[in-house]
């Protein structure tokens, strides 16, 4: 009996598959609210012409690492054209790592290091490594720069100045105590870099602000994406020794590795243009900050009362007394600008999924610049007196296809509805502008009793060339058969029409003139049909 239970054991325990292995899922990071995030794309913070996203084919031509039979065949480092392989440094950078690792999937490798320590030069100079100048136009963008080149690999932080030279720097996201970007090395696959920074606590904030009110031309230059060197001083705003530390996914175990050195020298250039990003990386966003600053500057002014205001002012009475006449003033003003010679064109507009059509926004501003241009050098608005259904018109016949397409059809639904008609008659009245302008969609939907002479002559001219007898009416003669129709217009000119028979269904056609006969010739016709 003891056996056999023993025996089924084993035969249950021998069905029941192995347990598998729990994988541990990685946490996923709080989300950082939209106010407190800025991105700036590949183009933006880039020396002119090196703002790019490189491809994988870029990046294989560049020399990047192939491994074949558990190899690693890849460029020849600093000392040949591959420059992603084991440079002279001895770095293993973009290849197979001395550990074996192959970097693909390197974002599950995490590695982290502190960058050289470097505090804010006196002066607001900062010392310079001979590579910084070419990235960093101001003296924060420079400082910012020494915090990674004291005491780093300086073969590195050339290797990352080519990386950033070359545009290999994706879109970086800066957040409160975070820089990060994806770098491309010499596989297809980016390394995720970053670059951390504690964030200022309050009191630090606070001492801040007081200083920016307390000198108003500081706070005046900050706005100007200025940043003096007293308001950097005042608090701890560049990286101070240690402060500034580099994780990056590449199996380059020095910190800071090529890609966070990359991402450094793009971060200096963001710099340059924006010193409020460097406020964000401190925990403050731009808008959070000049909040902050605008109610302290009115406290500040409230407190003071009027008497004690540390502003230039003088009273309203003697400022108008003391004036000088304006004529004396206007006489000192400079001569007007010359209008330009065209009106220009517009941007291109970005296709936004919900967003206005990029074709009619470019299509009014292009309306709009030619507008303005005919005005501003004739003193006459060539749009004046055109109504709304005549400006719907106009926007209508101005948009290639015809409505033929899935945006022309879009357009001309939208314009119908605004005007309060069908897009068939919308349909029909472009057609008449595109024959005649305004004066053609007068002659579609306005008759009128022309006077003797033109309109008498005109009959006669077409049974000289073999037509029958049109029949009359108003300003309109009709052929027998119901399918050809002349309009004259009030500017002297014939417009043709055409309609299935018996339906008494218009539609402008061909091109207007002066002869009732030209005008009735279709296009390929040589002499009109009887």
């Amino acid at each position: 009996m003891l056996r056999s239970a023993r025996e089924r054991a084993a035969e249950a325990g021998a069905r029941t598959p192995p347990a598998r292995p729990v994988r541990r899922r990685r946490a996923s990071p709080a989300a950082v609210p939209p106010e407190l995030r800025r991105t700036f794309g590949p183009g933006e913070g880039q020396a002119p012409g090196t703002g790019r996203r490189l491809s994988r084919r870029w990046a294989d031509e560049r020399g990047s690492a192939v491994v074949r039979g558990g190899a690693a065949v890849g460029g020849m480092g600093a000392e040949g054209p591959g420059a992603d392989g084991p440079g002279t440094d001895g770095t293993g950078t973009d290849g197979i790592g001395t550990d074996g690792t192959d970097g693909v999937g390197a974002e599950d490798i995490r590695t982290e290091g502190t960058v050289a320590d470097s505090t804010v030069p006196e002066g607001g100079g900062a010392k310079s490594t001979g590579n910084e100048p070419s990235f960093a136009a101001t003296w924060w963008g420079r400082a910012w720069l020494s915090a990674l080149a004291e005491g780093a690999d300086p073969a590195r932080l050339e290797r990352g100045r080519d990386y950033a030279e070359s545009g290999r720097v994706d879109t970086v996201s800066v957040t409160p105590g975070v820089v990060l970007a994806y770098v491309h090395g010499g596989r297809p696959r980016p390394y995720r870099t970053l670059l951390r920074l504690p964030v200022l606590d309050t009191a630090d904030w606070e001492l801040f602000l007081d200083t920016a009110v307390g000198t108003p031309a500081w706070a005046a230059a900050l706005l100007d994406r200025e940043l003096p060197v007293p308001l950097a001083e005042s608090v701890p705003l560049l990286p101070r020794p240690g402060e500034l530390r580099a994780e990056c996914g590449c199996p380059d175990g020095a910190r800071p590795c090529k890609h966070a050195a990359a991402l450094c020298h793009r971060t200096a250039r963001i710099l340059d243009e924006d010193p409020f990003a460097l406020l964000l990386l401190r925990g403050r966003a731009e808008r959070e900050l000049l909040d902050a600053l605008a109610r302290r500057s009115a406290a500040e002014a409230t407190a003071a009362g009027p008497g004690e205001s540390r502003m230039p002012s003088v009273r309203a009475d003697e400022a108008v007394l003391g004036a000088a006449p304006a004529r004396a003033v206007s006489a000192m003003l400079p001569a007007p600008l010359p209008p330009p010679a065209s009106p220009g064109t517009p941007p291109a507009y970005p296709v936004a999924e919900g967003g206005p059509d990029p074709f009619a926004l470019d299509q009014l501003a292009t309306e709009a610049a030619a507008r303005a241009h005919a005005l501003l050098t004739t003193g006459e608005d060539p749009l004046a007196g055109v109504g709304l259904w005549q400006d719907a018109v106009r926007i209508a016949a101005a948009r290639p296809g015809s409505g033929l397409t899935a945006s022309g059809r879009a357009l001309y639904a939208q314009l119908a509805e605004a005007v309060g008609r069908s897009p068939a008659e919308l349909g029909r009245a472009v057609a008449a502008w595109r024959q005649g302008g305004p004066d053609g969609l007068t002659v579609l939907e306005e008759p009128w009793d022309p006077p003797a002479g033109r309109f008498d002559r005109a009959r006669p001219a077409l049974l000289a060339v073999g037509l029958p007898a049109f029949r009359p009416w108003r300003n309109r003669l009709t052929h027998p058969s119901g399918e050809r129709q002349l309009r004259l217009g009030r500017d002297g000119l014939w417009y043709a029409y055409e309609s299935e028979p018996d339906q008494d269904d218009w539609w402008p056609t061909g091109t207007a003139d002066q002869d009732p006969v030209t005008a009735l010739t279709f296009p390929g016709e040589a002499e009109p049909s009887p």
